[in-house]
């Protein structure tokens, strides 16, 4: 098998590609697209960074290849759908620089509390002054950790060996996975409002950026100091150097930024900052490890078709496909819209297949489940593939059932949601030449279809509710498709589901949460 390395790669990585029996290994680092473009006709396995572009053109030249292997995290260098298409496998190495990256967060907030740029640049300019040069220890200090996935977790690891008191935050942590790292998991108000350094740990969503601002700049303590080593677009640059400039903010501490490889002047001007050029990961070891890790897969994958960080969907036939796929959407919506409505601390997922489900593969329809349910609020790739690793990373146990159990709905789906003392639960069916509906949240009827744009309530079993969210919506022209109410006998409350022609801005949301007898309102988007 003919494997072309198109990028640079470790030697240790090359290595262990060579010393696979039938790989016939060209390792051509500095290739150019049209280099690759005369070679790859004949390649099985092809490994890039970032440099070499896997676009639709390179991917028609090439009607062997079977797999595609990433040296690093990001994909936007390579033609996903076009590779789907071909049924090329799309694999990367996750969290192989994790290591590097926690280390190079511990060290901005080292170098933030010592003041040790400050230091130096003073010592390199003839002055020895201690001047304005008194740091803190971080012994009893609190550092507050946004994001507490595979780098957070690392980084707790490390402030505790500092004897720090580790806060974080992160709705999708099990309290049992907190506690057996020796953290205290709080809302993200309240950590702010106790952390004297806070360092952030997230993937960059519609939710997260710009999350540090100048409004959540303000809860933090008076002189605390912001570490920022995940993605620029979390922090908007302008507001912090506003809190730096008046005080508020005792230092920060970046490695990445908004606009990168521009840098915010007023960051730069600062004696307050300590920055980076983007090189938390860039060690020795995670380049090495990451080398590694991609040989092993590409050549497990190609001699014994073991998948392991896949991007996108793993090889199946056809005929699976054709039967598994229409579930697999539905498990896909039930999943996110659970994953929206849901207020609960998760430490256990319940997934259970009502029905004939002995001739249908129900794996991979989990795996839709899981992803929807974890991919708006992981920092890491969740996929199809390793979704069941994500879960098992967080502290979440995942538990998978078949009942053959008589429902009015064949080969229904439930998803139950749990945290330590409470549980949410949806279900949901295929009906009508295959519509994905809705069938009851909380064990409560709500028979309704799936759609694009939705808003679920909770309310006070009273009359008028109807009638005011008609109005509201009436009012801001958004066309109700359809309305469910249910009622259940051991419920104080109803439920409603709409759907609706368009999205319900967040305005509107925000209108329509004010109403007296709603105790819930949710715009979800599917």
């Amino acid at each position: 098998m003919h494997i072309l390395v198109a990028d640079p790669l470790s030697e240790v990585g090359i290595q262990y590609l060579r010393e696979q029996p039938g790989f016939e290994v060209a390792y051509r680092p500095e290739s150019s697209t049209l280099e690759v473009l005369a070679e790859i006709r004949s390649t099985d396995g092809l490994i890039v960074r970032s440099k070499t572009k896997v676009t639709r053109a390179v991917l028609d030249a090439a009607p062997k290849l079977r797999v595609i292997g990433r040296a690093g995290a990001g994909v936007d260098n390579i033609d996903l759908e076009t590779a789907t298409q071909r049924g090329v496998l799309v694999m990367n190495t996750p969290g192989g620089n994790s290591v590097s990256a926690a280390e190079h967060a511990f060290t901005l907030l080292l170098a933030l509390a010592r003041r040790i740029p400050l230091a130096d640049s003073a010592l390199r300019q003839g002055r020895w002054s201690k001047t304005g040069l008194i740091g803190q220890e971080l012994s009893r200090k609190r550092l507050g950790i946004v994001g507490l996935g595979q780098i957070g977790s690392l980084v707790a690891q490390r402030a505790l060996g500092f004897q720090m008191k580790v806060l974080a935050f992160d709705p999708f942590v099990g309290e049992k996975y907190a506690a057996d790292l020796g953290v205290d998991l709080l809302s993200l108000d309240d950590l702010l409002r106790q952390s004297d350094f806070v360092s952030l740990h997230l993937p960059l969503n519609e939710k997260s950026r710009g999350l540090i601002c100048r409004q959540t700049l303000k809860l933090m303590k008076e002189g605390a100091f912001l570490v920022n080593a995940a993605r620029g677009e979390l922090v908007v640059e302008e507001d912090l150097a506003d809190a730096l400039e008046t005080g508020h903010l005792g230092g920060a501490g970046l490695d990445v930024f908004e606009a990168e490889p521009e840098v915010n002047p007023r960051l730069l001007a600062s004696d307050r900052t300590v920055l980076t050029p983007h090189i938390a990961g860039s060690t020795v070891e995670a380049q090495a490890k990451i080398g590694l890790d991609i040989a092993v897969q590409v050549s497990d994958y190609l001699q014994h078709e073991v998948i392991s960080h896949a991007i996108n969907f793993p090889s199946i036939s056809n005929q699976e496909l054709a039967l598994i796929l229409p579930y697999a959407k539905l498990g896909e919506k039930l999943g996110s819209f659970i994953s929206q409505i849901s207020r609960l601390r998760v430490s256990e997922i319940g997934i259970r297949y009502y029905g004939d489900w002995t001739n249908l593969n129900y794996k991979p329809v989990t795996n839709y489940i899981l992803k929807a349910l974890l991919q708006p609020i992981l920092s890491e790739e969740v996929n199809e593939v390793n979704a069941h690793a994500r879960a098992k990373e967080r502290g979440i146990s995942v538990e998978e059932s078949l009942s053959d159990k008589k429902r009015a709905y064949s080969n229904l789906i439930g998803i139950q949601l749990r945290s330590s003392d409470q549980m949410e639960w949806v279900e949901g069916a295929l009906l009508h030449q295959g519509s994905p509906r809705l069938v009851s949240v909380d064990g409560i009827p709500v028979e309704t279809h799936l759609g694009e744009h939705l808003l679920f309530i909770r309310n006070r079993d009273k009359p008028g509710v109807i009638g005011l969210l008609g109005t509201i919506l009436g009012r801001e022209k958004i066309n109700i498709a359809s309305f469910v109410l249910g009622r259940g006998e051991e419920h104080p409350y109803a439920v409603g589901v709409l759907n609706t022609d368009g999205q319900i801005p967040e305005k509107v949301g925000d209108e329509i949460r004010a109403i007296a007898a709603l105790q819930f309102a949710q715009v979800v988007r599917l």
